[in-house]
Order: C-alpha cells, then sequence, then structure tokens
C-alpha cells in the first residue's frame, strides 16, 4: 500500500487542495495514517481531529480518523469549529497532536489540513515527509482488530469559557462578522457572556459563504460590518477568516485596523504588565509597529512571514506576543502562543479597557503613514527565490541598507520597501511604505527597477 500525493497539496505551512480535484479523501485517508506513523512513533497514542463548515469536511475527517485508526492510534474527533478550538484541544486534552481539517480563506471547493505534533507546529520539512511515507507506504503494520479507536466529544462551551476565563474588559458596543466561517456558533456563544452590547453578523455556518469571502484582510470583504458599525454608531467591529485564527477590525469611523496595528494596540496593554518583552511581526509589519514597541519599552523583533515559523520564534524568545500582517495574532501571554481571532477580539476589548481608552482614539493616535497593500503578483515557482537573490546580491553591490530576514526589506530616506517570495504560491510579494505618496512612488519604481533588472514586470494581483 502506497499513495501519490498531487504535487501542488504539500505547502510549507499547511496542506490544501481542491476537492474532487487535487484533493479526495483517499489524501485524507494517507494524511492520517502518516501523521499518525509520526505520532505512534513518538510514543504517542492519540489526536485530536477538528473540522470547520466546508462542504467537504466531514467527509475528510471521516477518512482522515480512518487512516489515523489504521496507524493503531485513537482519534478524539472535537468536531465543527475553528481552527483554535482544535489549538485549544490538542493543548488541553490527552492528547498527542492535532490536525483541523480547514481551506481558511481559501474558495469553497478547497480544503486542506492544518497540524500540531506533540505541542509544537508541523511544518515545512514535516509535511514533506507526510508525502514520502506515503510514497513509500511506510506506515505502521496493526494487527487485525488492533486499530485505534474514535472518540468524539463536544468542547464548544469548555473552549468559550477558557475564552472569557479572567476577562477583565468594560462594556463596548461591538460588531460581531463571521463570515459564514467556522468561529459563528463560539462568537454567538462568546459575546453572550461578554458584557456590552453585541451585533452579529453571519454566524451561521455555511460552507457556501452567500454573504461574502471569509476574509478580513481584503477590505472589501469588511464593507458590511462598516455599515453595520456606522448605522448602530458602534464602538468598534471585528471580523473573522473562514476557520476562525485571523482577526480583522474597524473603529467607530469604518477604519481598518490593520494586523500590525492592532499589535500596536496589544502591545500598549501587554508592556504594561510585562515590561521589556519581546514583540515579534512578520517583515511585511509597518516601521511605526517596531517603532511604538521600542517607544513603549519593549524589543521588537522582525520575523519571518507564516504562522509556523512565528510560533516557533515565540517559544524560542520567550515572546508573549506576536502577529502578521494578515491577522495572525498570538498570545502567550495569560494564553497558549496560538493564533486565536475569537481570543484576539477579546484581548481588544480589554486592551482598550486597560489603556482607558476607545479603539477608535487608539486608532486615530498611530502616525499617518502612507503605504501600498500587500502586493502579490504571479511569476514562474522556479524563478521565484532566484529573483529574490539576484536583487539582494544588486542592493549589497549597491551598499543599500538591507534586512534579509525573510527576503528583501530596504531602508531608505524615503521609508522602506520589501520583496519577498511567497513560501506557499508562485508569487511575490511586495509592500511599501512612506511618509508621503511621492516618496511611496519613489519606492514602487525602485522595486520596480530591481524587477526590471530580473526580467520581471510587476503583473495584475495574484489571488491568495
Amino acid at each position: 500500500m502506497t499513495h501519490r500525493f498531487h504535487p501542488t497539496m504539500l505547502r510549507e505551512y499547511d496542506i490544501r487542495g481542491v476537492v474532487g480535484d487535487t484533493l479526495s479523501d483517499a489524501d485524507a485517508h494517507a494524511i492520517g495514517r502518516s501523521f499518525a506513523t509520526l505520532i505512534a512513533r513518538a510514543g504517542g497514542k492519540r489526536v485530536a481531529v477538528g473540522y470547520d463548515g466546508r462542504l467537504s469536511s466531514p467527509m475528510l475527517a471521516d477518512a482522515l480518523i480512518a487512516g489515523i485508526n489504521a496507524a493503531g492510534i485513537d482519534a478524539l474527533n472535537v468536531g465543527l469549529g475553528p481552527t483554535p478550538m482544535l489549538y485549544y484541544a490538542a493543548s488541553t486534552e490527552d492528547v498527542d497532536g492535532g490536525i483541523q481539517i480547514t481551506g481558511s480563506h481559501n474558495p469553497p471547493d478547497y480544503n486542506g489540513f492544518k497540524m500540531v505534533f506533540q505541542g509544537r507546529p508541523f511544518f515545512g520539512a514535516d509535511i514533506q515527509r507526510i508525502g514520502e511515507m506515503a510514497a513509500a507506504g511506510d506506515w505502521e503494520a496493526v494487527n487485525p482488530g488492533g486499530e485505534g479507536t474514535a472518540q468524539s466529544i463536544d468542547i464548544v462551551d469548555a473552549y468559550v469559557d477558557r475564552l472569557v476565563q479572567g476577562f477583565a474588559g468594560g462594556a463596548f458596543r461591538i460588531g460581531w462578522d463571521a463570515g459564514n466561517g467556522a468561529a459563528g456558533t463560539v462568537i454567538e456563544k462568546l459575546t453572550a457572556r461578554l458584557p456590552g452590547e453585541h451585533h452579529l453578523l453571519y454566524t451561521d455556518i455555511d460552507g457556501h459563504f452567500p454573504n461574502h469571502h471569509p476574509d478580513p484582510t481584503e477590505e472589501k470583504n469588511l464593507a458590511d460590518l462598516k455599515a453595520l458599525v456606522a448605522a448602530k454608531k458602534l464602538d468598534f467591529g471585528v471580523a473573522f477568516d473562514g476557520d476562525g485564527d485571523r482577526i480583522g477590525a474597524i473603529d467607530g469611523e469604518g477604519r481598518v485596523i490593520w494586523g500590525d496595528q492592532l499589535l500596536q494596540i496589544y502591545a500598549a496593554a501587554v508592556l504594561k504588565e510585562r515590561p521589556g518583552a519581546t514583540v515579534i511581526a512578520d517583515v511585511k509589519a509597518s516601521q511605526a509597529l517596531f517603532d511604538r514597541v521600542a517607544e513603549l519599552g519593549g524589543k521588537p523583533l522582525m520575523w519571518k512571514t507564516g504562522h509556523s515559523l512565528i510560533k516557533a520564534k515565540m517559544k524560542e524568545t520567550g515572546s508573549p506576543l506576536a502577529g502578521e500582517m494578515s491577522g495572525h495574532i498570538f498570545f502567550a501571554d495569560h494564553y497558549y502562543g496560538y493564533d486565536d481571532a475569537p481570543y484576539a477580539a477579546v484581548r481588544l476589548i480589554e486592551a482598550a479597557t486597560k489603556l482607558g481608552k476607545s479603539v477608535t482614539q487608539l486608532r486615530g493616535e498611530m502616525p499617518a503613514m502612507v503605504n501600498t497593500p500587500e502586493l502579490r503578483f504571479q511569476v514562474d515557482e522556479v524563478r521565484k527565490f532566484a529573483i529574490v537573490d539576484e536583487v539582494l546580491a544588486r542592493l549589497t553591490a549597491a551598499g543599500a541598507t538591507v534586512d534579509r530576514t525573510d527576503g528583501a526589506r530596504v531602508l531608505t530616506d524615503d521609508g522602506w520597501w520589501l520583496l519577498r517570495a511567497s513560501n506557499t504560491q508562485d508569487v511575490l510579494v511586495a509592500r511599501a511604505e512612506a511618509k508621503d505618496e511621492a516618496a511611496l512612488a519613489r519606492l514602487m519604481a525602485a522595486i520596480d527597477d530591481q524587477l526590471a533588472a530580473s526580467g520581471v514586470v510587476r503583473g495584475p494581483q495574484a489571488a491568495h
């Protein structure tokens, strides 16, 4: 018995494919069997499984659990819910790992798998190992009757209890947009337990995503939340992606509070309690964030983009707080260190309370920076890393001020620009930030000059 995955499925941070095309129940079975074999060889006995609200998720969950059991490992099915609920199960239940079936913020016909192994992120070479084991049929052989068992439990209420444990926030008037994603039920239960007034949008879990795409990092997907906040004159609004591990937010005036701006608010609150602590953000984050953390007496640390990479760096440095432009926010301060958007919403209420200011005021006090969104454009997969290397070589030869943490982040008198290769797609990612529009135009021209020197033109925006 061997199994081969479609070559596009095994990604840097997760496993992902189009159901019925590049992803099938046979793939889910093989993933379960390979992962459980690794758990067995590490001395483990049990794996938690959860799934999001996509139409294909229950079918994939059944096949995944059968694969886990085929390797002699027990499965604990925590059922339908957001990815952080699976992380919560992996952190608190008697299990040795966990797998969430989720297509995250991808189109409805996608699905995939996010994994945690004995309390650590499972990514990169780990995911490639799953493919190698399946291709070789390198699985634990189990005697007939020696298969693992499958048990189902409901942990939604326990998870919501944990979200509000020790809550120290005031009463606000808040809009919540679950985007028909997997966090819907959790948001209903959570808001019922919080003080204040809560207005909910799209909490019914529906894998068709009938109202808008569940990706709060794209401003067009926040239109309904903005309308709600304006109509009801609410204090602020929060939104969630399809699997509830990324948060979006707007203030009472409808201004978007981007991931790195949220991190400024969280950092101000966390550093009051943890002076001098390290706060981590990815290379796409605003210079204003790193400056603000330093100003607050914290240690700003710029790190590589990718939720698994950030989580690993947090453990290494003992950082209580980290975040990405994409809305992944990680609290190891009074929490477990994973990205949990419902928890991040709770912490936003607490931060505003602790800082004694409204979310609108906190957003309004941030320096006005002129920046681009994350610009993503298609390039040849075999060229993407080489292009970045060529750019780095030219910049070094020219004596530029370059941070090489993840691609090229170039500091100039005008501001900074970034060019990096996506780890998950055949895409280059660019971003620039300046004090004014003229400076921003010069930074974008510098990016385009570097791309042209490598024979590339910045094309139309690529999808996530």
